[in-house]
């Protein structure tokens, strides 16, 4: 197996190509509770292939069977992989031999899941050792979404980014923006999640009014990104601390709207695209895809997700 090519893989592929590290030291962040969105018939349908296919294909690298699952024309977003479905499979193809016989459960199963629409969204956890004190450990999270099209998977994004040794690839290029396609009815129940969502991420974030926080998010508030510290308190102190932040006038406007919204019940989801420097050529940008979950319990904000590591000092970071 080629850690070299794994390691370009910051989004979920590498949760399945790893084995379980035994890590002994202290979490300074708390890990997932598994769980589940509300979902229609269709919809856990349309998760229960993504996660045989996840299974069988990319775990297990029958590759093969890959075009039971996949369209031809497979647009593929991950920077570091070409797109359509014979790239993926040649890709995958030189991670090593498939495996036999094909386990009946996922190695690392998704701690959070649900589909909406014609989407599904995956977020994954891992455990690394924190590079600042190497005698605590820290959690994080990595995503995926998965667009279906007659019966197939058709579109695929995550959260990974490109590293110096990050391959050229052929981006693949949607046919229209990801929230023209079906994102699925939200009931009157849903409409309030997504408000309260877009009251941290938009009117708290964006615009600065972390006072809101005060009648919006819960006191216990549980935080999954390992820069931040837990509880509202904790949100608000870090969030103060960002230069720029200041209060300004809200408007219904996002300053930088999400590309992608789907909303389960007590969770939104929320994907956006963001343009960072090739490391490989930093006169070339390329786009990277960013994600935030918010879960709602009891009329609150209670829990939050997103993609973001520890660096190493020094190091620079990412939200």
């Amino acid at each position: 197996m080629k850690f070299s090519k794994l390691k370009l893989l910051a989004g979920a592929i590498v949760l399945l190509a790893a084995s379980p590290v035994l890590l002994l030291a202290e979490s300074i962040n708390p890990p997932t509770t598994p769980q589940t969105a509300p979902m229609t018939a269709q919809e856990k349908k349309n998760l229960e292939t993504a996660l045989t296919w996840w299974r069988e294909v990319i775990q297990s690298r029958h590759l093969d069977l890959a075009p039971k699952y996949q369209a031809e024309n497979y647009i593929q977003h991950n920077p570091n992989i070409n797109t359509g479905r014979a790239e993926f499979v040649k890709f995958f193809g030189t991670l090593g031999p498939a495996v036999n016989p094909i386990p009946e459960k996922m190695a690392n199963p998704p701690v959070v899941s649900g589909a909406k629409g014609d989407f599904v969204w995956l977020i994954w956890e891992r455990e690394n050792k924190d590079p600042r004190n190497p005698d605590n450990t820290y959690h994080f999270n990595t995503f995926d979404v998965i667009r279906f099209e007659n019966g197939k998977i058709q579109e695929h994004w995550d959260s990974a980014q490109r590293t110096p040794k990050s391959p050229a690839v052929e981006y693949g290029v949607s046919p229209k923006p990801p929230s023209q396609w079906n994102t699925g009815k939200i009931s009157g129940e849903e409409k309030k999640t997504l408000a309260m969502a877009t009251e941290e991420l938009k009117d708290m974030l964006q615009y600065g009014h972390l006072e809101l926080a005060d009648k919006t998010m819960d006191p216990g508030y549980i935080q999954h990104n390992p820069n931040v510290p837990q509880g509202r308190d904790g949100f608000k102190t870090f969030m103060s601390r960002v230069p720029g932040r200041v209060p300004e006038p809200i408007k219904e406007e996002w300053k930088n709207p999400p590309v992608l919204t789907l909303v389960n019940g007590p969770y939104s989801f929320m994907m956006w695209d963001r343009k960072a420097k090739d490391p490989a050529d930093p006169s070339k940008e390329y786009v990277w895809n960013h994600y935030d979950v918010v879960r709602i319990e009891g009329g609150k904000i209670k829990e939050h997700w997103d993609e973001a590591v520890i660096n190493p000092p020094g190091a620079g970071g990412k939200k």
